[in-house]
């Protein structure tokens, strides 16, 4: 018997990969990218008034709404062949393992320890894996530490974008010039993860006042959308850049340079010995053993 790869994978990628995206996953992510974007800035693109529970009434309704989006990403990757039984175990292996190493920083000083492993595997496995183990990752650690709260369908679609930004960066880049690469882009995340985090709940907050040119950093209602991002930009700066987001940076950054050879290949061992992609067929002279 033998087992050549799937001619997807010659299309979308190399056959170690556990899952490629094809022209309906494609439109699939694109448009969950885009509806996880407007949770982000609906705000400042309608007049709302601050208020003290910063998404609470309306978190479980968003949610709810991610739900169906992971379960069409996962049906349209199955659908295409981009993803199988062994691709859905290791989602669960991962998942697991993430989720057991968020605790081991739990954001203390910005220092996230579940973000190195989500960039590596998004690397290995694929964008359409990676976004669905960002969110599966967040939804799973959430449960353990008991961080399950207004901002956990925010967290799991951040970590999402990251997992899929990890497996869209170019594949030709191999060696030390993908350890820089990954270490670039786990600072660029580290950042970015701040950045919309500090947005989901930033027009909801009054009485940021700091000593600034027009004496506050607060959301403005009905002010235009670049005034307001531009005290948002500060706002985040003064709170977040220079902590939370700094020390999350330096963890990606050690965990990758560390870490990084070795867990890559790992999974691309892995990956490799479950052959994803991979369709069996059999010879003439098997046939007739059978």
């Amino acid at each position: 018997m033998t087992a050549p790869a799937h001619p997807r994978a010659r299309r979308w990628g190399r056959a170690d990969q556990a899952v490629r995206i094809g022209p309906r996953s494609a439109v699939v992510l694109a448009l969950a990218s885009l509806a996880g974007l407007m949770m982000f800035v609906w705000p400042l693109l309608v007049r709302v008034e601050p208020q003290s529970m910063q998404h609470g009434p309306d978190a479980p309704f968003i949610f709810i709404g991610i739900l169906p989006i992971l379960i069409i990403v996962v049906l349209a990757e199955l659908s295409e062949g981009g993803m199988d039984s062994k691709a859905l175990a290791m989602l669960g292996v991962l998942s697991a393992v993430n989720a057991a190493l968020r605790p081991l920083g739990a954001g203390t000083a910005g220092i996230e320890t579940v973000f190195f492993m989500l960039v590596l595997s998004g690397r290995v496995f694929g964008a359409g894996f990676g976004f669905v183990l960002g969110c599966t990752s967040l939804f799973a650690s959430a449960l353990l530490t008991a961080g399950v709260g207004p901002w956990l369908p925010f967290q799991m679609m951040c970590s999402a974008w990251i997992g899929m930004g990890a497996g869209l960066l170019p594949r030709r880049v191999t060696g030390r010039a993908e350890i820089a690469m990954l270490v670039g882009y786990g600072i660029f995340v580290a950042y970015a993860f701040g950045f919309l985090m500090n947005l989901w709940f930033w027009p909801f907050i009054t009485g940021a006042e700091v000593p600034y040119h027009d004496g506050h950093i607060s959301y403005v209602p009905g002010d235009p959308v670049l005034e307001n991002l531009h005290r948002f930009a500060v706002f985040t700066l003064l709170t977040s850049t220079a902590g939370w987001d700094t020390g999350r940076a330096i963890t990606n950054t050690v965990a990758i340079l560390v870490l990084g050879p070795a867990v890559l290949a790992t999974l691309r061992r892995a990956a490799r010995r479950a052959s994803y992609g991979a369709v069996p067929t059999f010879s003439a002279g098997e046939a007739k053993k059978t």
